[in-house]
Parts: structure tokens; sequence; C-alpha cells
């Protein structure tokens, strides 16, 4: 068997340092020349080195400040039983989100961006509607103690929500999100669809949810329904690889 290229020897060395905790978050590494000297490589050697490592996430260099170890995100559960803080009493204001997350009403923030659209063909098939139905198209970014983990663009019917509450981003965030938003126009989700797919994030994603371009995502295409209908399409909802366990319970 060939030799294991010296550049991902080093790569190697070094992430198992760093996800063992040898080289703990925050830390600075040695200098390219520092690593070339004591590995006996060219300069270049190391570079590709530090370019995987940035690319897995593991690693951030700063201007005129070096490379550092970067600081993990904590592993977030993703339970399917999570909508129960929806549908529950808002006896605290609370949402799917902060269960999840597990943080407090005032420790979440979520950015807003509304504007009306049409449906294109996939947005129709996801709906059940005619190309071109018109829709209320939702951006939302999510932060967890001012960190930014999920963005989520959900499209609701303009037959049901406009001229209400609803429409109006600056209700938001709302306790109870869309499941207490929906149920006050007389709405009631009965039913949730979830398709989960792994890609590379976008350029946008990598700079709104502050992630390595390296890290893959998970995609959740989610659709609410209500006796059949589709009443919502997430259309993704994109939370980092990196950082999240997907858990789902399937009673039998």
């Amino acid at each position: 068997m060939p030799e294991r290229p010296a550049y991902l020897r080093i790569a190697d060395e070094i992430r198992q340092k760093i996800t063992s905790g040898v080289i703990e978050p925050g830390t600075r590494l040695p200098s390219n020349d520092e690593l070339a000297s004591s590995h006996s490589v060219s300069l270049m050697t190391v570079r590709k080195a530090m370019e995987v490592l940035k690319a897995e996430g593991l690693i951030e260099s700063k201007t005129r400040g070096g490379t550092f170890a970067r600081h993990r995100r904590p592993v977030r559960r993703i339970s399917s039983e999570r909508y129960l803080a929806d549908i529950g009493p808002q006896d605290v204001p609370k949402s799917s989100y902060t269960s999840d997350q597990g943080i407090t009403w005032s420790e979440y923030r979520l950015d807003v961006s509304y504007e009306w659209a049409e449906a294109d063909e996939v947005l129709a098939e996801l709906f059940g509607v005619e190309v071109g139905t018109r829709l209320l198209d939702r951006r939302f970014v999510f932060y967890s103690r001012g960190v930014p983990t999920q963005m989520s663009r959900p499209y609701l019917l303009a037959s049901h929500v406009e001229g209400t509450p609803v429409a109006d981003p600056g209700n938001e965030p709302w306790p109870g999100g869309t499941f207490a938003q929906l149920r006050s126009i007389g709405i009631v989700i009965d039913d949730i669809t979830e398709s989960v797919a792994t890609r590379m994030p976008t350029q946008e994603e990598v700079g709104t949810l502050q992630i390595s371009p390296g890290v893959p995502v998970f995609a959740i295409t989610r659709r609410l329904l209500a006796q059949g209908r589709v009443v919502e399409v997430a259309h993704p909802i994109v939370i980092p690889g990196d950082s999240a366990i997907l858990d789902y319970r399937i009673q039998i």
C-alpha cells in the first residue's frame, strides 16, 4: 500500500490533537515555518495540510494573528418530538427551537424578512397547488445566545394569511411558532412530513451561519398539514451538520 502523503499525515496528527482536546479551542497553532521544520517538509506541504483542516472546520486563520483551533459549537440533538413545545400550553413563551436548544425566550433571537411571491414548480408540487399561486415567503435566521444556528425559509398560502396578524413580520418571534400562528386564524396542524438531505453549504449559508465551506449542512424540507391540506412548506430548513444530531422516533 502506498505511503499516505505527508500533508495528510500532518493533517491527521493535528486533527487528532484537536478532536481529543490536546489542542484546546482557541489555541494558536505553530506557524507554518515551525511545522515545516518539525516535520521536515516544505511550506507547500504544510499549507496543503492546513487547507484540509480549514475545509473540515477545525482551524481558522486570523489576519496577522496566526492559525487557531476553532471553537466547536455544542452538539444539538433535534428530536422528532420537538414540535410538542409548539402545540402545548404557552405558560412561558417557547417554541420547538428554544426547546431543542435548551434556552429561554430572552436568549432567543430571530431575524426575519417577509415578502409576497408566487409558487414555482417545486413549491407548487409541495403545496399541491397551481404554479403561480400567491405565497408569503418568509426568511428566518435563528440565534441561540447570540450565535446563528439555523436558517429557514417557510412559505404560507396568501389565501390563508393575507390581511391577518400572521402576515405581519412585526409579530415575530411568535411563541409557539407557525403552529400557534395558524391556530390563531383557525387552522390546526395535525400532521408533519420532513425530508432530510445533506449537502455542502451555499456561500450565503457559510456567511450567515458562520461555518467553514467544508462543513456540510442538513437541508430539511418540512410540510405542515391540516386535515390533509398542506398549509406551510419550509424549503429549506438549514442546520450545520457538525453541530446537530437528528433524533427520530418511529413507533410500530
